[in-house]
């Protein structure tokens, strides 16, 4: 969604690198360069004018860091204030102090507040609560029979009394799903309310009689982000009829500019509580405004990635695997399938990797990404008989034409499939080698032959010389017996306290002989 705005934010910071010092005139067509990007990505004129301001006058009263050249103290700025356009630091959710805790939803037909609302019971449920989701949309058709769908898929439980399709009184149906949370014990209410393709009375009315039946302790707009400029129209509208204290976003993976995302907060003053990335129920993300500041920077956005993957991988299995690693185990190709598989669950591998910082440079490739590539190495390992995922080795000429019919795909697919599987094998193995060793040790090959034949045991040699063959042993080193080496006071001689005794001193040994009376 933030291509764009990312391309043209690039662009105006290329032109500051190299440069020692920053002059007024090079600030000013900076600026002019990421007001002309945030219109461009239609954020509203208001937000635009106060973003170039907070710019420019840090911009201009900063004194650069010598660490950073002026290019980046720029983006450090830009991507300070970025922050505070999205609203500053991340706010969680309003509990109430006595359950249920009450979430309204509130919006336009069309932002997708019905599926909003079962993502958010799935990731409630994830969260370890108990979430009831109320169906108050009684007047779009087939409203009710969607939120069942949803919350049968989220596995969350869903109040519909009514069927909705014009019929039922929907202040009620909010009040009888308050009730019923209580005598069912769920936590919290997640209430959908009916919206309208454009902002009405009759609508605003509406929301206002189910929040003052509920008194939510949440009222949630959601937005969709690629209505551009109609958004703070919308936002304001909502702030003064119903109210609302967060802001959802969905549809931010669309193709829209995302001018919605950054003005909603900086006209409503509320923050942006929740993500929606996608069409699943599972693409659902807390926002991090200085997460999105990092992805609109081409930064990346790696603790996103990790959290993700944490959801995704097996922790137990990834562990078995690093261990095995270490021990010197063998990589399989069944290992690989299941590491593949879950990066897979994680998302389209072009949306996983662009997460990583300077992938924008690098978006041509990303859209090229041909995902099926994957889906023909899954098919070509499927084909494989566990002993032969076991050991690639065994795979002669005969089984690899079997694999091949079996995968559909060509032999040649195969044996480049394991040609590279053997190659990345054999590092990974370098790689558990070096890092199984023991610390501080030195790999015997990295030594020199001079210096491993020092290491070797060398027997006692005779001297030449009659005085010194002749001659008694030499006891060891005094460094050896006494310790001298190492920093230790010397070992006691003939004359000082016999071995096991420790010498007191005087005045303490006269305080314990004569201890003072109480």
């Amino acid at each position: 969604m933030f291509d764009t705005l990312q391309d043209r934010l690039a662009q105006a910071f290329r032109s500051l690198r190299g440069k020692g010092h920053l002059s007024d005139s090079d600030i000013d067509r900076t600026l002019r360069e990421i007001r002309i990007a945030l219109l461009e990505a239609d954020v509203n004129l208001e937000v635009v004018k106060a973003f170039v301001a907070a710019v420019r006058e840090q911009a201009k009263a900063a004194e650069l860091s010598r660490a950073l050249d002026p290019a980046q103290q720029v983006v450090k700025i830009v991507h300070a204030e970025l922050v505070n356009l999205l609203g500053g630091q991340r706010r969680e959710l309003r509990w109430a102090k006595r359950p249920p805790t009450v979430i309204l939803l509130a919006g336009l037909q069309g932002s997708g507040k019905t599926t909003l609302a079962g993502k958010l019971g799935l990731w409630l449920r994830q969260q370890g609560h108990s979430p009831l989701l109320v169906a108050a949309d009684l007047q779009r058709p087939n409203a009710v029979t969607q939120l069942r769908v949803v919350g049968e898929q989220a596995g969350v439980a869903v109040y519909a009394p009514q069927p909705g399709n014009g019929v039922g009184d929907p202040v009620e149906v909010a009040r009888g799903g308050l009730e019923a949370a209580r005598h069912h014990l769920h936590d919290i209410v997640v209430v959908d309310t009916a919206g309208r393709l454009g902002v009405d009375q009759e609508m605003l009315r509406q929301a206002a009689q189910i929040r003052d039946a509920v008194d939510p302790d949440e009222t949630l707009f959601v937005l969709d982000a690629m209505i551009g400029q109609d958004a703070v129209t919308t936002a304001r509208s909502f702030a003064d009829g119903v109210g609302f204290s967060g802001v959802v976003v969905t549809k931010l993976d669309g193709d829209a500019r995302g001018g919605a995302a950054l003005s909603v907060a900086g006209v409503t003053g509320q923050p942006i509580l929740f993500a929606s990335v996608g069409e699943k129920l599972e693409d659902f993300e807390v926002f991090h405004p200085d997460r999105m500041a990092g992805r609109i920077l081409d930064m990346g956005d790696v603790l996103t990635l990790i959290e993700r993957a944490e959801r995704h991988f097996d922790a137990e299995q990834a562990a078995q695997a690093a261990g095995q690693l270490l021990r010197g185990g063998q990589f399989t190709l069944q290992d690989f399938l299941q590491q593949m598989q879950a990066v897979r669950r994680m998302g389209p591998l072009s949306k996983v990797l662009g997460m990583l910082p300077g992938m924008g440079q690098m978006r041509d490739q990303l859209e090229s990404l041909d995902e099926r590539e994957i889906d023909r190495i899954e098919a070509i390992i499927h084909s494989m008989t566990p002993a032969e995922r076991a050991d690639p080795a065994i795979l002669n000429g005969s089984r690899r034409a079997r694999i091949a019919r079996g995968a559909g795909v060509q032999v040649s697919d195969v044996n480049n499939l394991v040609n590279r599987f053997s190659q990345a094998r054999q590092m990974m193995h370098q790689f558990g080698g070096m890092m199984g060793q023991r610390p501080g040790a030195m790999p015997r090959a990295a030594l020199k032959p001079r210096q491993q034949a020092k290491k070797r045991k060398s027997g006692s040699k005779v001297s030449g010389n009659p005085a010194k063959r002749n001659a008694p042993a030499a006891p060891p080193p005094a460094a050896e017996t006494s310790g001298a080496a190492f920093g230790l006071p010397p070992a006691p001689g003939p004359e000082s306290s016999p071995p096991g005794q420790f010498e007191l001193p005087e005045d303490l040994r006269q305080l314990l002989e004569n201890p003072p009376q109480a």
